[in-house]
């Protein structure tokens, strides 16, 4: 998010001259009076305005609060100007790239058509392809992957704002921003979980790492309490109260998303197995994994509600605390993300024994 400056307008008035509108006025003031504004026409014959007096110089030097306010703004649009121009490239080859993957996938389809399935020419579309791409997941990791250069550029403008004691109203500005890519990411993981909901939940777009405290395709509002309460002190009573609420409203709200999952597994394996695989036609077995399906359907709802957990919980924690307080557990959070990454990336270079 951009900092958008208020314009200003500088007025600046001068008296170029005090008449008197007595009507006492001699003629000879009047006299005087023309005498001046042609002497002045004569210094300005030539086409040349004649030389400024002490007044107007002054009445018209520019303000050097001003003059670097403007120079800030002038260099704050031209930013914004590079910052957009190279959001639309990126866009554009996006849109490239995955045309070129739905290509591939068409390509796909059309070479399995025909295919036989239990007995039945299958549509090739709902095919689970080694090496087939889905659209919207391609789109989701560009998208993810712009999102998490951006997060750190946030981050970084976040960091370098508290350390340079900046006032709260541009700090606010900062916080802002970042509290929004936050609900864009939430924005996208719904577009995701339209298109498939099981590689959401897996975790595939994350790290290792990342994975392994995994809940419902994100993070565990009550547990990231947990991690940011210690870096937030020193909170008022009111506050800590505050938190200690939201951290046990958001458990209780997980419980209940944990025990409809587990519920859907228990509906849907019975389902599964409710008649003898042995004694099912063709047309019976479609049938009951249609019904299979209708009910997976609900993940995706249940992955939607787990984010608006998440989105409700940050919101909450930024209605409690104080600017700056909120700054510092933004960047808490994301030092905490970094480190999971980073600590995947070790798992991975770790010595090996040979097998």
């Amino acid at each position: 998010m951009g900092i958008y400056e208020p314009n200003h307008q500088i007025s600046m008035w001068g008296q170029s001259f005090i008449s008197d509108s007595s009507p006492n006025t001699g003629i000879s003031t009047i006299v005087e009076a023309d005498a001046k504004l042609d002497n002045r026409s004569e210094g300005t014959s030539d086409g040349t305005l004649g030389t400024p007096t002490k007044f107007e110089q002054e009445a018209y030097k520019p303000n050097d609060k001003v003059s670097r306010r403007l120079a800030q703004n002038r260099e704050a649009a031209r930013k914004s100007r590079v910052r957009k121009k190279a959001y639309i490239q990126q866009l554009e080859s996006s849109r490239m790239k995955l045309s070129q993957l739905e290509q591939e996938l068409e390509r796909a389809r059309q070479q399995l058509q025909g295919v036989y399935i239990g007995g039945h020419l299958g549509d090739s579309s709902h095919l689970a392809l080694p090496g087939s791409v889905n659209s919207g997941v391609a789109a989701f990791e560009m998208e993810y992957g712009h999102w998490v250069e951006e997060q750190n550029r946030l981050t970084c403008e976040l960091r370098t704002a508290l350390q340079a004691h900046v006032s709260d109203f541009e700090l606010r500005i900062l916080v802002d921003s970042s509290m929004s890519h936050y609900d864009n990411l939430f924005r996208m993981k719904t577009i995701a979980a339209k298109s498939d909901v099981f590689y959401l939940m897996s975790g595939m777009w994350k790290t290792p790492a990342e994975r392994f405290f995994l809940w419902i395709g994100g993070f565990r509002p009550s547990e990231l309490l947990k991690v940011l309460s210690p870096q937030l002190d020193p909170l008022t009573e009111q506050q800590s109260f505050d938190v200690c609420n939201l951290q046990q409203s958001s458990q209780q709200a997980e419980d209940a998303l944990s025990q409809g999952m587990e519920k859907l597994q228990h509906t849907l394996a019975e389902t599964l197995v409710s008649k003898s695989l042995i004694n099912l036609g063709a047309a019976d077995y479609m049938g009951q994994l249609s019904t299979a399906v209708e009910k997976l359907e609900a993940l995706v709802s249940f992955v939607n509600q787990a984010d608006h957990l998440r989105q409700q919980t940050l919101q909450q924690m930024y209605r409690i605390l104080t600017i700056r307080q909120a700054a510092r557990g933004l960047l808490a959070l994301d030092d905490y993300c970094q480190r999971l990454r980073a600590l995947s990336s070790l798992w991975a270079a770790r010595p090996r024994e040979p097998a």
